[in-house]
């Protein structure tokens, strides 16, 4: 810090001896003046420092494990030379180092160090009860992850959601770890709002109201093999904030928002807005239609649902459309399927087909795998959940695909360069690019073979499809992308 100052004395001009001791008696008064402005402006740079930190508590002292209790697991911890370091033991399952104290708004920040191989965590709205899963712990986790993949710094659920925030949302923010060498990292948890920078880069932003306070653990992970045992990670410097907190700046990065229809903050300066505001039918028609369906649909508590009928496409109801049309966006929509039913997410969908079933567009593939046949037929698969219906199969996740009766998080990404992805809770599931040999060539094995130019409109409505199965959908926003 630079201080800038008036001493308030002008020094007199020596054109005598007089004037001369004069000035020197001057001289020695400024600089007494000086060292004084020096020193307050000293114990000023010190009063700022004790400001800025007073708030900060230190949640590991340094020496011993006060505060601090294990869960699960029987992983090692020790204290060395103002460490926390934490063992993997063969054949144990993840092991917790929990805060004795419950912790809901704060910003934590620490370091943490580990050796090749690991994988670990930091939980934070944390909870071990004994009617859940006989006391395993579950609840939010910064994930530390060194593998190829790269997701240290995403937000996983543990034992309950799985991936809520994972590093494919941000991939730039892969980058931010760093291997073999001391990490920063930084968590605000404020509100429903839940934030994480590694060394300085913003790597999750979550909105979600499951868990809104709980304690703070560390976590080193199950190692299944014995030669896996006996590896270490490391923590140091970890204090916390509970008071007088202020969020940092929004940036730019996406934002996985669980509260149903709802936009943050953060969203709206993205640029996501709702295209279904969770209680109207404002903005969308009947396929073919100049009105919303007065039967077949229902708008109740925030969902908008497809009622059960014969099972046959677009026969009740009816489709319905967005009045709007879009051409490059990146939409987001929450699902739930009951038992066998089918539906779909359509988009380019022009209604100048005349088609007497479903209106015709690009879909991703709502279904039920295991229990609807339309999931056999088609070409390897692509007809299946996530799928681009009849074209392009979807990746098959091993995790992550909710229960029959839970909500799934689908999104539609197509860039103003024709390339298109389809997600499914956090993965990418399909990707392709309109216009290309490729897509000409899909387009001419389908059952789209028949339609002019398929799936190629500068613009289209967006549909959801009525296919007499029972389906229900919230959280529909869209980001218009140029």
């Amino acid at each position: 810090m630079i201080f800038l100052f008036d001493t308030g004395f002008r020094p007199p001009v020596a054109t005598s001896p007089e004037k001369v001791q004069e000035f020197c008696s001057f001289k020695k008064l400024a600089l007494n003046r000086m060292k004084r402005l020096v020193v307050i402006g000293f114990l000023t740079c010190c009063l700022f420092n004790v400001v800025a930190q007073k708030n900060w508590v230190k949640l590991f002292n340094g020496k011993d494990l006060t505060g601090w209790t294990q869960l699960n697991g029987k992983a090692t911890y020790t204290v060395e030379n103002g460490e926390i370091v934490g063992t993997t033991v063969f054949n144990e399952p993840n092991s917790f180092l929990a805060t004795t104290k419950p912790y809901g708004d704060f910003i934590l920040e620490f370091e943490f160090k580990l050796d090749d191989g690991m994988n670990s965590g930091v939980q934070f709205r944390s909870e071990s009860k004994p009617d859940y899963q006989n006391g395993r712990v579950h609840g939010y986790q910064m994930e530390i992850d060194p593998s190829p993949r790269a997701w240290t710094g995403g937000i996983y659920d543990e034992a309950r959601r799985e991936w809520l925030y994972p590093l494919e949302y941000n991939p730039s923010a892969k980058t931010a770890y760093k291997k073999n060498a001391w990490n920063s990292a930084r968590i605000e948890c404020i509100g429903n709002t839940m934030r994480v920078w590694i060394n300085g880069i913003a790597t999750a932003h979550l909105v979600d109201a499951m868990t809104p306070s709980g304690f703070i653990a560390l976590q080193v992970h199950a190692v299944g093999k014995s030669e896996e045992s006996g590896k270490k990670v490391r923590w140091r410097n970890i204090r916390i904030q509970t008071q007088n907190l202020k969020a940092s700046p929004f940036d730019s990065i996406f934002v996985v928002n669980t509260i149903s229809n709802t936009v943050s903050d953060q969203e709206k300066q993205n640029g996501i807005s709702l295209l279904w505001d969770g209680q109207t039918t404002a903005g969308w028609r009947g396929a073919y239609k100049t009105e919303f369906p007065n039967y077949g649909w229902t708008n109740e508590n925030g969902i908008l649902q497809v009622k059960k009928s014969a099972g046959a496409e677009s026969q009740n109801g009816g489709d319905i459309v967005t009045e709007k049309q879009f051409g490059a966006f990146d939409l987001q929509f929450e699902f739930k399927l009951t038992e066998g039913a089918n539906s779909g997410v359509k988009y380019f969908v022009t209604e100048r087909e005349g088609n007497t079933g479903s209106a015709i567009g690009l879909e991703y593939q709502i279904l039920d795998d295991e229990r609807h046949p339309d999931a056999k037929l088609g070409v390897v698969g692509n007809r299946t959940l996530g799928s681009l219906y009849d074209l392009i199969p979807s990746v098959k996740i091993s995790r992550g695909i909710h229960k029959i009766g839970e909500w799934n998080y689908g999104r539609i990404v197509v860039h103003p360069d024709n390339r298109v992805e389809h997600w499914l809770n956090g993965y990418k599931i399909v990707e392709y690019q309109r216009g290309t040999p490729i897509y000409y060539a899909l387009v001419a094995r389908s059952k789209y073979a028949v339609w002019e130019n398929f799936g190629m409109a500068e613009k289209g409505h967006i549909l959801l499809q009525d296919h007499g199965d029972e389906v229900s959908f919230r959280s529909i926003k869209i980001k218009e992308l140029k």
